[in-house]
């Protein structure tokens, strides 16, 4: 029987984990830090809350997740990436397996929904035929395929967060994060919403939703990272 290799099975759970953080921090400029000792790790395929109240470190710890940001110390390792050593030549083909739906959308109101939908594949220089029917198969599945050819600024709060949802996913990404998602709108949407990401995840997909909304947690058993005072603590419930 060979022997076990404890080493090399850890190097293989390691590699196993979507997003590990070990021991970040984080700051803007020469500020002070926003983020401090951060430690945590995700599985494949896994769906978790961010949670905090507003300003608590929720958006920076995206931020770093999308590899929006370096950290200023600590390890961060997405997709099997130590992005902490990985020159900047490489982070755009990393960046296209992530998913990121941000609070304000970020919608290009001179562009359709169709196009806006489209974009990721434009940019990384699809046939425009491929991008038309992938786009418009997803808005489809979000609910809006009798608004693609419409401009954003005709969409209510709600329709809008189905495009920017449709947008993230539609490079078939690995990690989706969603900042706020149903920060602008009503519970029954909120609902709908979550039920969208639900099926992502079924996909195999990695979900993380950051929220400060206490209420729309509660109605859910998926874990949480509670994030207070730039810290990730326990979270009580």
């Amino acid at each position: 029987m060979p022997r076990f290799d404890a080493e090399r099975a850890a190097e293989g759970w390691r590699r196993l984990r979507v997003v590990r953080f070990e021991n970040v921090g984080m700051r803007y400029g020469l500020g002070s830090e926003v983020l401090h000792d951060v430690s945590f790790h995700l599985a494949p395929g896994s769906f978790h809350f961010l949670v905090g109240n507003s300003g608590a470190g929720k958006s920076s710890l995206l931020r770093l997740m999308y590899l929006g940001h370096r950290p200023s110390r600590g390890l961060i390792s997405i997709l099997g990436q130590d992005v902490t050593a990985l020159p900047r030549s490489k982070l755009p083909p990393l960046r296209r397996r992530i998913g990121v739906v941000f609070q304000d959308f970020r919608l290009l109101d001179h562009l359709s929904v169709l196009d806006n939908v489209g974009l990721p594949l434009r940019v990384m220089g699809y046939p425009r035929d491929k991008i038309r029917t992938h786009a418009g198969e997803l808005l489809k599945w979000v609910g809006l395929g009798e608004r693609m050819h419409a401009p954003p600024s005709t969409l209510s709060g709600g329709e809008k967060q189905r495009v920017a949802i449709a947008r993230a996913v539609i490079t078939k990404p690995s990690l989706l994060l969603a900042d706020e998602p149903t920060g602008n709108i009503d519970d029954r949407m909120g609902m709908r919403l979550m039920r969208l990401l639900q099926e992502l995840n079924k996909m195999a997909v990695t979900v993380v939703v950051a929220t400060h909304n206490e209420g729309l947690v509660a109605r859910f058993e998926y874990p949480r990272l509670r994030v207070a005072d730039g810290r990730l603590g326990p979270d009580p419930g």
